[in-house]
Formats: C-alpha cells, structure tokens, sequence
C-alpha cells in the first residue's frame, strides 16, 4: 500500500475501537493507536506485516480477484496471542476498502473480560442443571469438568475426591485428557520416586496452589517420568489446584490444567472456586444420598428378615407339626396306615421344597453384608457354588491376586455388581457356561462376566443391537427394563470406575473396571521451616499468590 487511505489518520486517531487495514493475504498494512493498544505493541511498526487473527471474507483470494469483501454482518471472533503471552479475544467486522479492492478494513474491540464473565455465569448455572440432571456422581462431575474446559479453553480438567475415611483420592471427573486407567497408579509411582503432588498441597492447606509453568518442571523432572507421555498430550504450561470444600471440611480438589498463554489472575481463580463449589455441592449430595441408600439396605434387610420369620418360620412350624403327627401315630398299637404316611410325607416334602426356594432367595439378598467382610474371591465362590446347585449352569472362575486386600465397601459394590450380571444370565441368556474374571493389576480391579448365550437382542434387551458394543455409562442395553443395568452402572461410576457391555450371538460379555484410590500421605508435623503444619482457612485470594516452583 503505497499511501495512506483518504482520511485515514483523521479517523485513526479518534476511534474508540481499533481499526486496521490488511492485505489480500490477512497481513497488517495500518492499526490505530487503539488497535496497536489491544494488540498488545508499543507503536505500530511492531506489527506491520504481521499476519492478522482476522479471517477475510469466504473466498478471500476472492478479494484480489473479484475485487470485492461484502461487509459482515455479525461479529465475528478472533484469537490473538501478543508478545506478552496473556490470549485476547476479538470481536470484529471487516469490509473491502471502498476504491481499492486489494485492502479490508477491519473494525474490532476486545471482548475478552466480558465473553470470559458471560460464559462463566453460563457454566456455573450450567453446572446447576448438570447437578440436578445427571444421574450419577461420575456423571456430574465430568459435565462440570466440561464446563470449564469450554467455558475458558483450558486444556484440561481433572476432579478427584476423598473417601469416606478422608484418606484417599479417586479421579471422578475429567474433561480433556484422555481417560487413562492407569493414571492414578503411574501418579503413585512418580510420588514414591519424589515428585511433590502440589494437590495435596491444596488439601492440606485448603487453599488455591499455582504453579505457572508447571509442565517445564514436570517435563525436566526424572520423577515424573511415568507421567511425561500421558501429560505431554495435552498443550498445556501452568497449573492450578482449588480445594472442594463442604461444610467446612475438604471434599477433594478440582486441578486445571491451562494452556500457553493463558492468564491466571483473580477473576480466572473467581471462577474456578465457584465451579469448585458446584463439584464440591454434587459430592456432599451424593454423600447423603449413599447414606439414604445405606438406610434402605438396612430397610431392605429387615424388611427380608420379617418375612424370613412371616414366611418360613411359619412353614417349617407346619413341618415340625406333621413330624409330630408322625410320632403320635407311629406310637399307636397296630398297624400305620399307609396312606396316611404318603400324605405326611408328601406334605413334608412340599413344604421343605418351598423353604429352600424361599431360603435360597434370601440368601443371596443378604450375602453381601457377612460374605464381603472375608474377602472378594470368597464371596463370589460362594455366590457360583450356590447358583450351580440351584440352575446347572457351568462356571469357569479365574482370580487373580490381591482382591482380598480390596477395602469392604468397594468388595460389597463389586460383588453386587457380579452377582446382577449373573441373575441377568440365569434369567434371560439361556447360556451353559459362564466365564468369570476378576483380579487387580495395575492398581485396577476390574471384572468380566461372559456367557455364551443368546445375546442382548435376541433375549428381548433395549437399546442394544445385539451386535458390537454397549457403554454402560451411557446407553447399554436394559435388563429387567433398564434398572439392573443402572445400578451396576451406578455402583462402578461411585468409585470412578466404568461399566462396559459387548453383545452377539456368541453371548454377551459385561466389563467393569475400577482404579483403586490413591492413598493421602499424612501430613508432617512441621514444616521444614519449623513452622507447625495444622489445617487452616484461607480467604480466596483476589490475585494469585507467587508459588514455589519445585516439582
């Protein structure tokens, strides 16, 4: 561009808004000193020849050749990275240069701050619906994680919550990182190699950790390198940790992930703690809602009790009277009519009949409770031994190792969830064998329960094919009209783990694979410098605190 445009400096100079002509191609030919400002440049040589964020109209060799850049109509929105390395988003419009074709003319302003705040307050009342919506911790938990991530862009988020004990952390939710079932075991490997997890941090001091430029410490640290390829997928630099608080005590942390540029100051953390605040709401509801569920077992249980003495208490008094009636007449002078031992008898076996089928039911409603507490492997033996005698259905176990170091509630979850795919195989497969894995390795339990039956589809299953695989999580198939399914699938998604289902002709094949927790180290006594190292609360900060940058 040999001259100024007509008016240009006149118009330039008192603009609010940045302007900026381009080439055919999107590079810089002039900026205002408003839009030199927003571009974050000194003067605007600094950005003359620079290709724009501003994408020219559909056909933009169009420009040079047919002469024209019809005007926008809408705004559009456009990324910019300046040298001070903080992300900007743009708002603009462009036109063609009215008398010379060659040149757009682009009016923009920086919308960053303001779309930032609209969608934040779009995700936290997103978050809202997703707690009243979802139909299972895991399930929330990743819908918040998704709301992050879309909402600022961040690379990648990750939710991990305590225990009930307080002492372990389970991944519950993530959004852009590739689920990986070995994560949490490669993490405990690099923390017994010497890496500092600055989460735990988080918890113990609850308050938000930053660590700007965290992947180059991770990336040059030998203790992280378990981690380095999985964590090297992701573009990312600078870390932050922001504890999940509920009533008053730590409910896990929420770790975000950031990328290349992006801004961490006060408003950034704002956020960031109240979706905490949303992660931390779904978990003390999931907490009371497990004890309500608690509740109903102990309901259930006793409900079972009363009809075990309702039900057969009563038959086996009916037996113990015809046995009596036996006696008596077999203590009569004469002979014992024969007919009248048939019917006793007949009658004695039928109820006896009856009392097993009744017993046998009821057993395996309560096994879980007393059989879990010794051990996995042996509850589920005695769950298949039962269930041989009662069906004449063939059973290939195979264990692997430590499923009795497996803590009870997790054992009592599992259980269950084995002992449904086996109800759903007796009651709609038609199989002959069933195949049964369970075992932990790579700080994993996971389970599969095969059967070589007829399938999904032809047994009458919704929402399967019959063909190919099911996700438990998200659609599966619908034994017993979806409510068996649905609460394996609850049951693994409570301790972070999934459910998958593979059915066809040959059968049909359920899945499930939990990681075990990552153990809480306690914390020291003091701090190296002397200090005691007790729990406290913090006020959230307005702007980040500078924090160490040891891995």
């Amino acid at each position: 561009m040999s001259a100024s445009p007509v008016g240009w400096d006149e118009v330039a100079a008192v603009a609010p808004d940045g302007l900026a002509v381009l080439d055919c191609v999107g590079r810089f030919v002039r900026l205002n000193p408003a839009g030199v400002a927003m571009c974050g440049a000194r003067e605007e040589a600094d950005l003359l020849g620079r290709t724009s964020p501003f994408a020219l109209a559909e056909g933009a060799t169009g420009a040079c050749r047919a002469g024209l850049l019809e005007e926008q109509s809408d705004e559009s929105v456009a990324h910019w990275m300046p040298a001070s390395g903080t992300r900007r988003e743009f708002a603009y419009r462009a036109r063609g240069l009215p008398g010379d074709p060659k040149f757009t003319v682009v009016s923009f302003r920086d919308v960053t701050d303001e779309w930032h705040r609209q969608r934040r307050i779009a995700a936290i009342a997103q978050s809202s619906i997703a707690l009243a919506s979802e139909g299972s911790l895991g399930s929330t938990l990743d819908a918040v994680a998704r709301q992050i991530v879309q909402t600022d862009g961040l690379a990648g988020v990750q939710i991990l919550i305590l225990d009930s004990t307080g002492r372990e952390l389970r991944l519950m939710g993530s959004a852009g990182l590739r689920h990986w079932d070995a994560f949490l075991d490669r993490l405990l490997e690099c923390r017994d190699r010497g890496a500092r997890l600055r989460m735990l941090d988080t918890l113990r001091e609850r308050k938000p950790i930053v660590v700007p430029h965290r992947w180059a410490q991770i990336r040059e640290d030998p203790a992280w390198e378990p981690l380095h390829a999985y964590l090297g997928e992701l573009n990312w630099d600078s870390f932050v940790s922001v504890p999940l608080m509920a009533r008053g005590r730590p409910e896990g942390v929420l770790n975000a992930y950031f990328a290349p540029g992006q801004e961490i100051g006060g408003r950034t953390l704002e956020f960031l703690a109240a979706m905490a605040e949303q992660a931390a709401l779904a978990v003390d509801y999931a907490t009371l809602l497990q004890r309500e569920r608690e509740g109903a077992r102990r309901n259930e249980r006793q409900r079972l009790a009363r009809d075990l003495h309702d039900s057969i208490v009563q038959q086996v008094f009916s037996i113990g009277m015809q046995a009596n009636a036996v006696g008596v007449l077999g203590a009569r002078d004469g002979p014992v009519p024969a007919e009248a031992v048939r019917q006793f008898a007949e009658e004695v076996g039928a109820l006896s009949q009856t009392v097993l089928a009744d017993l046998r039911a009821m057993v395996h409603e309560l096994r879980p409770t007393s059989s879990t507490r010794l051990g996995l492997e042996e509850a589920v033996r005695a769950l298949v031994k039962s269930t041989e005698n009662r069906t004449g259905l063939s059973f290939r176990l195979l264990f692997g190792a430590e499923l009795n170091a497996v803590e009870p509630d997790l054992a009592e979850d599992m259980y269950r969830i084995v002992a449904e795919a086996i109800h759903n195989v007796v009651k709609h497969a038609e199989a002959t064998t069933v195949t049964i894995r369970l075992g932990v390795r790579d700080h994993t339990l996971t389970a599969g329960v095969r059967d070589d039956g007829r399938g999904l589809a032809a047994s009458g299953g919704r929402g399967g094919s019959g063909q190919g695989e099911n996700d438990g999580r998200t659609t599966g198939a619908h034994w017993d009209h979806g409510y068996g399914l649905t609460t394996m699938r609850e049951r693994a998604e409570r301790w972070g783990g999934a459910m998958r289902i593979r059915s066809g002709k040959s059968g049909t094949a359920v899945r499930v694979v939990i990681p075990l927790p990552v153990r809480v180290p306690e914390p020291p006594d003091t701090e190296p410098d002397g200090s005691r190292s007790t729990p406290r609360a913090v006020p959230f900060p307005e702007t980040p605190d500078p924090a160490p940058s040891g891995s």
